[in-house]
């Protein structure tokens, strides 16, 4: 019998054990996408306890706790810390097969000491414990943030924000971590939710033209996009329900955009051709700028109406949607490249029965302006687990290029989540081992060295354009 996650925890050959120890442990981290807040690294928070850390605003762990049977009021209500944590203890100490089973416990060995097991019996040890290190200078924000090798942080942004938490951090030569902002224009997008008005007349403030028009909301982003890139922003992000593309005319543009805008509802067709002209507009000004395009997809959200109207979103009620736009995605791509406006591409399905799809969308758009300039995105969201994460890496390698997969990212709200990375290395250090150890690929220890340290950072340096140095 193995021991409980030691340090060959998920290396099951010789061969997956040397090349996690001689190149994928030791290598930095990369963050290029996350969703953690730029003014609690500025300031650089100290948490009071391990509850704030664990279970303020991850629905992962909330999702868990409510199909363990525990009364809201213990997860997002007026519960105490402690009471929240030892419901919590309680409840991951049969997480069996779950992966916040083996994130719990890579946080707590790596930032606590702590390599036992956190269950009801332990409870009460594991909240003094982690407490008690808490209270220690070392587990401040910054602090945790340099003590996991991270070089460069992307946070996710609104294009009407003024990024004043990202101009303190670069002027603060204290702290040599890069946080840059990435573009999350969604709201621009959305037009047919309740406060898309309400967030026009925002976007024309910050940008300093008044939105009235279609050609008014390109003029407006473009300027945004620009003072974006002047804070160093390289990246965007989509979160899309689904991909469209449903092409129409600029006159059908402006004309379903001044019936929203004067507090009319549009029809499903004005929405789509509404979002479809907004997409492309935006791919071709990332093609300008140079910057990475990211379209995460699949995901129906705020399921409980009841629930929903109480936490509001991001609270643990989304779930995978079913649809599969292999052929939208494909036109829209198409549509990009027809105007010489096809950016480096990252594309996520919430939905894992789509690897294949996307694995062989990529081929089709493929050119020599970069390696694996289209990428299929990491293992996302509820497939972010062991199985989910070799389906997606095996998918890629079948289909397309996994040696030039930019690798993991976080998507996290919490500054202990860079261990997901480790998780993510061993997973990968482990399926190149099995193939080497079945015969599948030759002992060639400088190209798997080259491979491992690729998908771990260097591609990720290289294929973004960051300011860093690869890995030797």
């Amino acid at each position: 019998m193995k021991q409980f996650m030691d340090k060959n925890f998920l290396l099951s050959t010789d061969t997956a054990q040397k090349l996690y120890f001689d190149n994928a442990a030791g290598t930095p981290v990369l963050d290029y996408h996350c969703h953690i807040n730029p003014q609690e690294i500025y300031e650089d928070r100290q948490f009071e306890n391990i509850t704030q850390v664990w279970l303020g605003g991850d629905h992962y762990k909330w999702r868990f706790m409510r199909s363990c049977g525990v009364e809201e009021r213990y997860i997002t209500g007026d519960a105490p810390d402690k009471e929240k944590f030892l419901k919590w203890a309680e409840c991951i100490g049969k997480a069996i097969g779950n992966p916040l089973f083996h994130w719990s416990h890579l946080e707590l060995q790596k930032y606590f000491g702590y390599h036992g097991v956190l269950n009801k019996k332990t409870g009460e040890e594991v909240w003094n414990l982690c407490n008690q290190k808490l209270a220690e200078p070392s587990m401040s924000v910054r602090s945790l943030i340099k003590q996991s090798n991270v070089t460069l942080i992307c946070t996710t942004d609104d294009p009407v924000d003024s990024l004043e938490w990202h101009k303190k951090i670069a002027e603060d030569a204290s702290f040599d971590v890069q946080v840059l902002p990435a573009w999350r224009p969604d709201k621009a997008m959305n037009i047919e939710k309740p406060a898309f008005t309400e967030y026009i007349a925002s976007l024309s403030d910050a940008s300093g033209i008044a939105v009235h028009t279609f050609a008014d909301l390109k003029k407006a982003l473009s300027v945004r996009m620009d003072f974006f890139a002047s804070m160093g922003c390289s990246v965007s992000d989509h979160g899309l329900e689904y991909v469209m593309y449903t092409p129409a005319s600029d006159e059908e543009i402006e004309s379903a955009f001044a019936k929203r805008l004067a507090g009319n509802s549009l029809s499903r067709e004005e929405e789509l051709k509404y979002k479809t002209a907004f997409m492309i507009f935006c791919g071709r000004e990332y093609t300008k700028r140079g910057w990475v395009m990211q379209l995460h997809y699949g995901c129906k959200r705020d399921n409980n109406t009841a629930m929903y109207d109480r936490l509001g979103p991001d609270t643990g009620f989304d779930c995978i949607n079913n649809y599969a736009p292999s052929s939208e995605i494909a036109d829209f791509l198409n549509a990009l490249i027809q105007t010489g406006g096809l950016p480096k591409t990252i594309i996520y399905s919430l939905n894992p029965n789509d690897n294949q799809a996307i694995g062989t969308i990529l081929g089709c758009f493929q050119d020599s302006t970069a390696v694996a300039k289209i990428q299929q995105g990491s293992a996302w969201w509820f497939n972010d687990h062991k199985t989910g994460m070799q389906d997606q890496m095996i998918s890629l390698a079948n289909l397309g290029n996994l040696s030039g997969f930019v690798g993991m990212l976080t998507d996290s709200r919490s500054f202990l989540s860079y261990t997901r990375h480790d998780y993510f290395r061993r997973i990968l250090c482990d399926l190149l081992g099995t193939w080497v150890e079945n015969g599948e690929y030759p002992a060639d220890y400088d190209t798997l060295a080259e491979i491992v340290k690729g998908i771990c950072y260097n591609n990720a340096v290289r294929y973004f354009g960051f300011n860093l140095k690869p890995q030797a």
